[in-house]
């Protein structure tokens, strides 16, 4: 098994690509030219119609149980054909969604030596980042961000979180408890609609024991959008993801088939998205999809992405009651903890990291 060697420092000074964007006009430096096969402009087509299915959720809260089998039966065809969708009437405060995204763009409109206060190392990742991965002369990404844990306690270190602005770690605290009520709900659906005991998935997550994170997405203008992406194409490591994106500036790409589709976020909505642990324990009834993110010449986009993650120290394999003779494991057990490592030591990575899982046959 892997040691937990993660690596102590990044391999060349950080640039952060907030200054970049106030430095340049017409150009950007190499480092965030993307070869051609991953830029933006040259891609198969991206489709300006479509957009991932939008759920309402008050359908489950109801009594009604029509249209609660309704709402169970979306949830379940979006999860089997995009991996990706939208809700909406989710129990979470409309104001408190804005507010913790602005006091994060407060916080990336601070000065430099505010935030630097702040700067994180790979060792755990915690704090304000500039890069994913430690492949030194690696093509780098067109965003700056600020990751922090949420749970388990032990892991939350308010120290780690900016004292400024003055409501940011109170701001993050409720978002933090509204969110993992949140996913806890969407876990029961998961489980209902894998024919499971609803609490199947988060028992097999650890129980009341889980991880769960947050990373704060800044993405400054850039003037050559076409050459580059504020995040490469990936699969989310975890087991969920709650993204309250930007709803003002679209960005966020999701692979269907050849296309990359982009997404057009409805105000006060979450954007929910199947992790890699949660392919693991379905034994790939429900899949990953790769999204990246695309920047824009005009204006920069803030958007906040909350991880719930299974115990980081217990083996994710498929749950038992869906291995079947016609379909047997397709993945060995693997801690969170290992499979986090093994990601961060590559950078983002398409699908490359859950498919090498793959049982050998």
């Amino acid at each position: 098994m892997m040691k937990n060697n993660s690596p102590q420092d990044w391999p060349e000074p950080i640039v952060r690509v907030q200054s970049l964007s106030e430095r340049c006009t017409d150009s950007i430096p190499e480092r965030y030219i993307k070869p051609l096969s991953d830029r933006p402009s040259d891609d198969a087509v991206a489709v300006d119609d479509a957009n991932i299915p939008i759920i309402d959720l008050a359908g489950l809260y109801g009594g009604d149980p029509d249209a609660r089998a309704s709402t169970l039966k979306k949830i379940s065809e979006a999860c089997n054909e995009w991996g990706f969708f939208q809700i909406v009437n989710h129990g979470v405060s409309p104001e408190l969604m804005d507010m913790a995204r602005e006091t994060w763009r407060q916080f990336f409109h601070m000065p430099l030596e505010v935030k630097q206060q702040y700067a994180n190392s790979p060792k755990t990742y915690e704090g304000y980042g500039s890069r994913l991965g430690i492949e030194k002369g690696a093509i780098l990404d067109w965003s700056d961000y600020y990751y922090l844990h949420y749970l388990p306690l032990s892991l939350k270190d308010n120290n780690k979180w900016p004292s400024q602005p003055p409501s940011c770690r109170e701001v993050c605290d409720e978002y933090g408890r509204e969110l993992v009520k949140l996913c806890g709900r969407l876990m029961k659906v998961l489980s209902i609609n894998l024919g499971l005991e609803e609490d199947a998935l988060q028992k097999a997550f650890g129980g009341e024991d889980v991880g769960a994170c947050m990373r704060v997405n800044f993405y400054p203008k850039c003037p050559r959008p076409e050459l580059t992406l504020g995040l490469s194409s990936h699969s989310d490591p975890g087991g969920m993801t709650l993204l309250l994106s930007d709803d003002q500036v679209p960005g966020l790409q999701v692979r269907k088939g050849n296309n990359w589709i982009t997404v057009k976020p409805l105000p006060h909505a979450f954007i929910v998205n199947i992790g890699d642990q949660i392919q693991v324990l379905s034994n790939a009834n429900y899949k990953s999809v790769e999204h990246r993110v695309l920047v824009n010449s005009n204006k920069e986009r803030v958007s906040l992405a909350f991880f719930y993650n299974p115990k980081s120290d217990i083996p994710i394999e498929p749950v038992k009651e869906l291995v079947k003779p016609d379909k047997p494991a397709l993945y060995t057990p693997m801690t969170f903890d290992e499979y986090r490592l093994f990601i961060r030591l590559r950078g983002p990575c398409g699908k490359s990291h859950v498919e090498s899982l793959k049982s050998p046959r």
